[in-house]
């Protein structure tokens, strides 16, 4: 049981970073596409950020993958002792 719930636990961590990541990126890039913004971001900067929207991308899908793979190690787990 410990093992399942520390891999729910880094599932779920990795989710929320990855989410942090992509709101951190597209709220950089969205406040480079407003007129007139004396602190937007010069190209090179807003490829960076892409790469972090990306970066925050995989590490959701990360994320839900230890999820899933704790609820079929916990389904296994259950299957095996009933």
């Amino acid at each position: 049981m410990q093992i399942s719930n520390s891999l729910f636990s880094y599932g779920v961590t990795a989710i929320n970073a990855g989410q942090q990541r992509v709101e951190q990126a597209a709220g950089r890039i969205a406040g480079a596409s407003v007129p007139d913004n004396s602190d937007a971001p010069s190209s090179a900067e807003l490829a960076l950020q892409l790469v972090e929207l990306q970066q925050g991308r995989y590490d959701a899908q990360i994320g839900s993958r230890l999820v899933r793979s704790a609820d079929e190690v916990l389904g296994t787990l259950i299957d095996t002792r009933a």
